[in-house]
């Protein structure tokens, strides 16, 4: 149940968020499921309430604040902008708990063409400043996708691999199987040995002519282009080992930043793909530490945010209370492939950061 307490959390930050610059702006609570719900991510896609409009089709309650923000700013937002909001979110829980289905978030956004590390940095060093004028100390973790991105890109592999391993970056289980089988780590599923077995003694028509009558919605030519993808995978060779190596290595990678950005640094002549990221990783340490922020102490991990939403491409961060249990006090990171979606052939670069007034305010109720 939420509270006068969390409403009024949420409203004083976004109230704190415009008095640094920002523009206070609204954002519809019924958004159009079909053009957005795919935006969100498995996970945010599985949990979002959703109705149907006579005259509007699908529609969905809001799950977040950043794609209906992104889609105001795309129609016509001033470039450069900065945009602060609160509201209520709404997302399914999958079991019973104290996680509410109905909560506020305050946030703020920044799109800026110019001074992307700069623009990172500041949306960090807000939400830090806010927590602590409001009493909290808590962990922070920031991460890269856009590193473990481009790591993916260079590898000396098919198209095909690559795009299902960048699929699964979100998906940290189903990603580490996939490079698994495709360094020969792991041995192909059973169910496709048998396919590729069946497939050595007979053309793909022959399969489906075995099969019966069709029951579900591929035609005969999607199943024999899937088949054809699987016969070409298996004739794949497996990832050259430093490659797969050097991947495995920089998913483990948790260090303080500044020992991380060496570490980087030493492995980005193996994958040289990596170094502009690597650069701008560089750059975003320098403008946290004019901001006041201790990088030699910020911890860093090169696999965060890969289970939080899929418009992320680029720094992504994150608050933690000392209860394990408890979701993230406030989070964001950089989203730019998610304008060029939303843009109609425009883009800006763009990095927003949210903080949970309820969870804030329960925290800060707790303090002695």
């Amino acid at each position: 149940m939420r509270t006068g307490a969390e409403r009024a959390t949420s409203d004083r930050l976004a109230a704190w968020f415009t008095d640094q610059g920002a523009t206070l702006v609204e954002a519809d609570i019924l958004l159009p499921a079909e053009t957005l719900l795919d935006l969100y991510g498995e996970d945010i896609r599985a949990r979002a309430y959703m109705t149907v409009d006579p005259v509007q089709g699908e529609m969905m309650l809001r799950p977040d604040f950043t794609v209906p923000v992104v889609q105001q700013h795309m129609a016509g937002g001033a470039d450069p902008a900065t945009y602060a909001y609160s509201g209520p979110v709404f997302r399914k829980q999958d079991h019973a708990g104290d996680r509410p289905s109905e909560y506020h978030q305050a946030g703020i956004e920044i799109f800026r063409r110019d001074q992307r590390e700069a623009s990172d940095a500041r949306v960090f060093a807000l939400i830090n400043q806010v927590l602590h004028e409001n009493g909290l100390t808590l962990r922070p973790v920031t991460g890269d996708i856009g590193i473990l991105m481009a790591a993916v890109r260079c590898l000396a592999t098919t198209d095909r691999r690559k795009q299902a391993l960048l699929r699964h970056i979100w998906r940290p289980q189903r990603f580490r199987a996939l490079l698994d089988r495709f360094s020969a780590r792991a041995p192909v599923p059973q169910a496709r040995k048998h396919l590729l077995d069946r497939l050595a003694k007979g053309s793909p028509a022959d399969l489906i002519a075995q099969a019966g009558s069709f029951t579900g919605l591929r035609s005969e030519a999607e199943i024999a282009a899937r088949v054809q993808a699987l016969t070409e995978d298996a004739q794949t060779p497996p990832l050259n080992a430093p490659e797969a190596a050097l991947l495995y290595d920089l998913l483990s990678l948790q260090a303080p930043s500044r020992a991380a950005l060496q570490h980087l640094r030493g492995i980005a002549p193996m994958l040289p793909a990596i170094t502009p990221a690597v650069d701008r990783f560089a750059a975003r340490l320098d403008a946290l530490h004019a901001q006041g922020i201790d990088v030699e102490a910020l911890p860093f991990e090169a696999s965060h945010g890969r289970t939080s939403l899929e418009y992320y491409d680029g720094f992504v961060f994150s608050f933690h209370a000392d209860d394990p249990a408890l979701p993230p006090v406030a989070s964001g990171g950089r989203y730019d492939a998610l304008t060029a979606v939303l843009g109609q052939g425009k883009s800006i670069p763009a990095v927003g950061g949210v903080i949970r007034a309820g969870l804030m305010a329960r925290l800060m109720g707790a303090k002695p």
